[in-house]
């Protein structure tokens, strides 16, 4: 009986166990590679502190384990898109353009099913972000390459992976979302004096070194404190947005439109000349009269500007007190009218 106990010990330690160990340590080592590879990518996310920044960073780690032409972000209400392409020339053209179509058409699935899609193949992900449901950002991950959908094993890959992304993603939101809100006027949606600050150097620099020209509007609204001490703050909340999207509304995406505080904006237009702007200025002070927006005793808001044009010789304190000094002009010869500085 002791021989047999002895026996039947030396055949469980034979080729079947021996097999049985070798999948436990490929499995094992499988393991330890994955970790390295997670380390990686946390180490990768936590060095961006930006949506672009992490999803450039995603894409880099991905690309030896998952090979790809393309990652793009999109929240699922457009506000924020990020594509990072690896392709260059015409292809990266193409792999840009089919994934704008995409996000468009929403034709594939958000649940990492695989469509085609021209020359290409194209994997999408839903994702949420935010522990309350009714507040959560929704958004998509898009996969393209070209050649060959996603095999099992590099689908497990992602789908480990966009669960550590998770996280440090809605971290980016909640940076962007402040940021933004610090540069942002919060009554009227309008840059503020921050942003102005930010930008104004790099816009006289500009035009200082193409020899363009750049005029600022100083401008200033008539009749906004008899608002609010006759009809009340909301009343004159209501009004600066009102003036605000009218002002919006009438200028260029390359202009920079700023609200400075109270009752006071500034209208930076590069590549705008005294005259042109002018015309401008006088268009915007016939749009925020046509508001009718009753400021009491018989009158209404209206807004008085002064336009300067930027010379070299300038600095840049000068050209914005020259441009205060135009207003206080119009100011002082009847308000709602347009002043230019005399050459």
């Amino acid at each position: 009986m002791n021989t047999a106990i002895s026996l039947s010990d030396r055949e469980m330690t034979g080729p079947m166990n021996l097999d049985h160990l070798m999948v436990e340590l490929d499995r094992y080592r499988r393991q330890s590679e994955w970790l390295k590879q997670v380390n990686e990518l946390h180490g990768r996310l936590a060095g961006a502190t930006d949506l672009q920044g992490m999803i450039e960073a995603f894409s880099v780690w991905l690309m030896p384990l998952v090979e790809h032409d393309l990652i793009a972000y999109r929240s699922l209400d457009r506000s924020r898109v990020h594509i990072i392409c690896s392709c260059h020339g015409p292809e990266r053209r193409l792999a840009m353009q089919t994934a704008e179509e995409v996000f468009e058409k929403i034709d594939c699935q958000l649940d990492g099913s695989c469509c085609e899609w021209g020359p290409f193949f194209v994997q999408q992900w839903q994702m949420s972000f935010g522990a309350d449901p009714a507040a959560a950002n929704e958004a998509c991950l898009m996969l393209l390459r070209r050649g060959t959908c996603i095999e099992t094993e590099e689908a497990k890959i992602l789908e480990d992976a966009l669960e550590i992304l998770g996280e440090p993603l809605q971290r980016a939101l909640m940076y962007e979302d402040l940021f933004a809100q610090a540069r942002r006027d919060m009554l009227t949606g309008l840059d503020n004096r921050r942003v102005f600050e930010e930008r104004i150097g790099s816009m006289l620099e500009t035009a200082r070194r193409h020899n363009r020209p750049i005029t600022v509007a100083s401008m200033d609204l008539d009749h906004f404190k008899q608002i609010n001490d006759t009809l009340g703050h909301a009343a004159g909340d209501n009004a600066l947005q009102m003036v605000a999207k009218t002002l919006t509304r009438m200028v260029r995406n390359s202009d920079l439109l700023v609200r400075m505080g109270g009752d006071e904006f500034v209208l930076v237009l590069p590549d705008t000349a005294l005259e042109p702007a002018r015309l401008l200025a006088e268009r915007l002070c016939g749009a925020v009269d046509g508001l009718e927006l009753n400021a009491g005793d018989g009158s209404r808001l209206g807004v008085s500007i002064g336009l300067v044009q930027w010379s070299p010789e300038m600095s840049k304190d000068e050209w914005l007190q020259r441009a205060d000094e135009v207003l206080y002009q119009a100011k002082k010869t009847g308000r709602c009218r347009v002043c230019v500085e005399e050459a």
